[in-house]
């Protein structure tokens, strides 16, 4: 596949202040199943029914690593007393810097990417383990499915316009483990949202999520897009495992890099050609395409799309 060299021009220059790493648990015999990577910016109560839910929740061992930007609100004081190994940011650096800080102290076999919005259904890692155990091979990207109060997403990739509270305050916990499994919805492709694992040696050969889509808009599908080329084509969503997702409640808070932009110069396409014709993005799970099917159906696609990319 040949890619765009163009490159983007004109991007603010800033400078990543260092960041601390600090390592608080101490080895045990029972090795974690899933490094479960997740950053959080001052949006402690979040945290910490995401860490909740995972403790809860969980039939495995896992390994959490947090990354705190700022934690001005306390997050940072929350994250020591609680033994938690993490990295921390006297600044909020994003979420591709901040996950990606976190790798030297992951101890598992697996990474496992997470949102500190989402709260974990049960059974949630037991439902990944089992379709990883299928597999005999790591070239894979498997999702949880979603429940969202809002309607992010028209298609199977996620469960929308389910609501069980919109904050921590107001979510209805008892209420969400009693009826999540209550809407069907098939296991999908095009894994790419959060919870996502992948084997912790493909997260190493890409290289975690490229930096240049920071604070994170598109980090995503651009990391899926690094899986694909370096022979991912295993992109599942799972609808037997679930999460809640209140959804968005860093990404208001900043200012959002020009994700399209930037996918469309870097890989020679846009997105939605990429979620489309490559990984089928939201349809009932199918296998994501090869190299020569994937250009022969997008042909016409990419064209456009190098045309649209001049003119950026």
């Amino acid at each position: 596949m040949q890619l765009n060299k163009k490159r983007m021009v004109n991007q603010s220059l800033f400078v990543i202040k260092p960041v601390e790493v600090c390592r608080q648990q101490k080895g045990t015999s029972e090795k974690p199943v899933f490094s479960i990577l997740i950053v959080s910016w001052n949006n402690l109560e979040y945290l910490k029914l995401c860490v909740k839910s995972i403790k809860q929740n969980s039939t495995y061992r896992h390994q959490i690593l947090i990354h705190v930007n700022e934690g001005t609100d306390g997050t940072l004081e929350w994250v020591k007393e609680n033994g938690f190994d993490y990295t921390h940011s006297t600044e909020n650096i994003g979420i591709c810097y901040a996950m990606n800080a976190l790798t030297p102290l992951m101890n598992a076999d697996y990474v496992l990417l997470i949102d500190d919005d989402n709260y974990v259904a049960p059974n949630w890692d037991k439902v990944l383990m089992e379709e990883i155990g299928k597999l005999g091979h790591n070239y894979f990207a498997i999702s949880s499915t979603r429940i969202e109060p809002c309607p992010y997403f028209y298609d199977i990739s996620s469960i929308s316009s389910v609501e069980f509270g919109l904050t921590p305050d107001t979510f209805k916990e008892q209420d969400f483990l009693a009826n999540y499994m209550n809407h069907e919805v098939s296991d999908w492709s095009g894994s790419s949202w959060y919870p996502m694992v992948v084997h912790r040696d493909i997260w190493c050969l890409v290289g975690g999520l490229s930096v240049e889509f920071s604070p994170g808009m598109g980090s995503d599908p651009d990391f899926a897009m690094k899986l694909w080329l370096v022979g991912v084509r295993y992109f599942k969503g799972l609808s037997n495992s679930r999460a809640y997702h209140f959804g968005r409640r860093t990404t208001s808070r900043i200012k959002q890099n020009d994700d399209r932009r930037l996918f469309l110069n870097k890989w020679g396409m846009t997105i939605s050609t990429f979620y489309k014709y490559f990984i089928h993005m939201g349809k009932p799970f199918v296998i994501a395409s090869d190299e020569t099917t994937a250009l022969k159906n997008a042909k016409y696609k990419l064209i456009r799309d190098r045309i649209k990319a001049r003119f950026y």
